[in-house]
């Protein structure tokens, strides 16, 4: 835990938080968002007590006074630190407690022995899908910062990304078919966070395993973002959240061109003739959307993408296996998948 003060009166301490860290001060795609959210929604918060999602439950408790009853702190036991896990929860549930919001939490029945980042990471978004339907909410805040942009982009550059991975995390994703992401804190580096909630004398979890060399972010954490900055002299987790924008807005552009061609048919097949003789990233991205509308498609290796793309961008008759479940098929004008 952080210097060890009392939660005390954690209203008041959140209103004299939201004086160190304003509204104005939080990313403003979400706050737009918010303020335009119809009174009814509620708005779900994941809640690791954390000091990243400690400020973020909060901030939101604060800034928008009109949403107290509508809030719903989310925590997740990994059930992977023994009794420090218990404490994590029993924290949370003390803090959701004092502001006078709804709690709701889940754990992990089965962890695995050596869990992967991806594992984990699933199993607490399963447990997000599981339970807000019930609470009839479709939005999830999240306490990502401008430190997990830096990560996020190192750990994407290594596996190879284009720009829809390295415009990762997003402060605001809008998907019909998921519930919508909110990452206010995008905004604002951890040590300013850490920093404010210490200046008012607000406790927050630690989690000893952030410590370790176990998973890659811990890595790319512990010892290439601090060199990183060191090395660049600047206030290099800025610029990266300012290319992290960038990149965003490229991507959002390449999807647009793509949905403006009208390529793609309701029933999932991909026009050919629209995209010939257009950029390669054009291509590329018309692929990566008819894949996404195919159901049986398992993962396709990059390898693989990269030759079904080759022969989508000339349109030459091919069939190329994409799993037990069927073939990728083109003709002179059409992709399609046949079983």
């Amino acid at each position: 835990m952080a210097k060890k003060h009392s939660l005390g009166d954690l209203k008041a301490k959140a209103q004299a938080l939201a004086l160190l860290i304003p509204k104005d001060k939080l990313h403003r795609s979400v706050r737009t968002w918010a303020d335009a959210c119809p009174a009814s929604e509620v708005w779900s918060v994941a809640f690791s007590g954390g000091a990243d999602s400690l400020a973020l439950l909060l901030l939101i408790w604060a800034h928008w006074p009109s949403k107290r009853k509508k809030l719903v702190a989310l925590h997740f036991d990994h059930r992977l630190r023994g009794k420090a896990s218990l404490k994590d929860a029993e924290f949370a549930k003390n803090v959701a407690k004092a502001l006078g919001i709804t709690f709701r939490t889940g754990h992990w029945s089965l962890p695995p022995k050596k869990p992967s980042e991806a594992l984990a990471r699933d199993a607490r978004f399963s447990f997000f899908q599981k339970v807000m339907p019930k609470l009839k909410s479709n939005s999830i805040w999240l306490g990502h910062q401008q430190d997990d942009i830096a990560e996020t982009f190192f750990m994407r550059l290594a596996r190879g990304s284009g720009t829809a991975g390295l415009a990762a995390p997003r402060p605001l994703y809008v998907d019909p078919h998921s519930p919508t992401l909110l990452r206010p804190l995008l905004s604002l580096k951890k040590s300013e966070i850490k920093l404010a909630l210490t200046e008012v004398k607000i406790p927050w979890r630690e989690d000893r395993s952030n410590a370790a060399f176990t998973y890659f972010r811990n890595r790319v954490r512990l010892t290439v973002i601090p060199a990183w900055i060191e090395a660049s002299g600047r206030d290099a987790l800025r610029g990266a959240a300012y290319s992290r924008m960038l990149l965003e807005e490229d991507d959002e552009a390449i999807n647009l061109w793509v949905l403006a061609l009208k390529c793609l048919t309701p029933s999932g097949k991909l026009n050919l003739s629209k995209i010939q003789g257009k950029p390669k990233a054009v291509c590329r991205r018309a692929l990566y959307l008819w894949l996404n509308k195919q159901p049986r498609i398992g993962r396709l290796s990059a390898r693989g993408f990269e030759t079904l793309l080759a022969a989508v961008m000339v349109a030459v008759p091919t069939k190329q296996s994409l799993g037990v479940d069927g073939f990728a098929v083109i003709t002179r004008q059409w992709l399609f998948f046949r079983k």
